[in-house]
């Protein structure tokens, strides 16, 4: 079974510290052998990657959001199970892109998520996925992506 860890080092990826709820609420919540991530914004300079998709905010540095987020929600499940190797699978990922009526890229937006965890984890990165543009995300972030996966 592939290193998590092994594949986050290769990539030159270190680990921020986990996100932390801001209201009555958790970051991770467990059912059985499944594990639940709340929506993760983006983040970019320490603060909210502001913008809107198809005006102030290109393709490109969506994707880079995208790709932030997904290092940030592996870092709250890292948090939550404190060994990443026991994620059994990535089981869906919901992607909500803050963007124009005419913006139809989400799923090129929301690929670079999909990627890294796939690069990751390997093929138990695979997951179902939605992308979803939206007309406003909390706080004007540019990208907000949820999570599910199994564990062992």
């Amino acid at each position: 079974m592939l290193n998590v860890y092994n594949q986050l080092k290769k990539l030159d990826i270190a680990l921020p510290v986990a996100s932390i709820p801001v209201s009555d609420y958790v970051m991770s919540a467990q059912a059985g052998k499944t594990v639940f991530l709340s929506g993760h914004l983006a983040q970019k300079n320490g603060g909210v990657w502001v913008g809107k998709l198809g005006d102030t905010i290109s393709i490109e540095e969506g994707r880079r959001a995208a790709r932030s987020i997904a290092i940030d929600l592996i870092a709250t499940l890292h948090a939550y199970l404190n060994n990443l190797n026991r994620v059994k699978r990535i089981v869906k990922l919901m992607s909500l892109v803050n963007s124009t009526p005419n913006f139809t890229e989400q799923h090129l937006v929301t690929n670079e998520a999909s990627e890294l965890f796939v690069a990751v984890f390997g093929k138990r990165g695979k997951h179902a996925r939605s992308a979803f543009g939206v007309a406003q995300i909390p706080l004007g972030a540019c990208m907000e992506i949820e999570l599910i996966a199994t564990v062992g």
